[in-house]
C-alpha cells in the first residue's frame, strides 16, 4: 500500500500525517494524532459517532478518506474548548444530564456546533433535524434537544455583549 503526505489543520494546529491511502479519517485522527473523542461506532457511516468538522460541515469521519482531506480544515470534539474553557454546547449538555454512556456525545456535539455556526436561533425541530444523522441509545435525545436549545440562548447573550435578549 502507497503512503501519502498530507497537510492538513486540526482544531487550529497544522499537521503533516504519512497515510495510506486507504485510511480514512477517523482512522487518522485516531491512530496518528491520538485524538481519541472521535468514535468508531459502526464504520458505515449510519451511526453519526465518529462526526467531525470537515471545513466547517459535519461529516462521518469513517467515510472520508485522509487523502481527501490534503489542504482542509478538521475540527474534532477536542477542538471546541478553548483555553481549557469548555464550548456552551459541552457544558450545556452535562448541566442537562445529556450523557449517560457518551459514545454518541462527540459526534452529537459537533452536529450540534456546526448547526449552531450557521442557525444561532434554532427552533427544536432545527436541532432534530440537525442531529438526525446520530444516533443515541441511552437519552432518548430530549435532554440533549434541550442542551441545544440552553447552548443557543447562552451563545446569542454572550453575542449580544452579555446584555439580556
Amino acid at each position: 500500500m502507497s503512503i501519502h503526505p498530507i497537510h492538513l489543520t486540526v482544531n487550529g494546529e497544522t499537521h503533516q500525517v504519512d497515510v495510506p491511502a486507504n485510511m480514512t479519517l477517523l482512522q487518522m485522527l485516531r491512530e496518528k494524532l491520538a485524538l481519541t473523542g472521535t468514535k468508531n461506532g459502526c464504520a458505515a457511516g449510519e451511526c453519526g459517532a465518529c462526526t467531525v468538522l470537515l471545513d466547517g460541515e459535519p461529516v462521518n469521519s469513517c467515510m472520508v478518506l485522509a487523502i481527501e482531506c490534503q489542504g482542509r480544515q478538521v475540527t474534532t470534539v477536542e477542538g471546541l474548548a478553548e483555553d481549557r474553557i469548555l464550548d456552551p454546547l459541552q457544558q450545556a449538555i452535562m448541566d442537562h444530564g445529556g450523557v449517560q454512556c457518551g459514545f454518541c456525545t462527540p459526534g452529537m456535539l459537533i452536529s450540534a456546533r456546526a448547526l449552531l455556526n450557521r442557525n444561532p436561533d434554532p427552533t427544536s425541530d432545527d436541532i432534530r433535524e440537525a442531529l438526525v444523522g446520530n444516533l443515541c441509545r441511552c437519552t432518548g435525545y430530549l435532554r440533549i434537544i434541550e442542551a441545544v436549545q440552553q447552548a443557543a440562548q447562552q451563545q446569542r447573550l454572550l453575542a449580544s455583549g452579555g446584555r439580556t435578549l
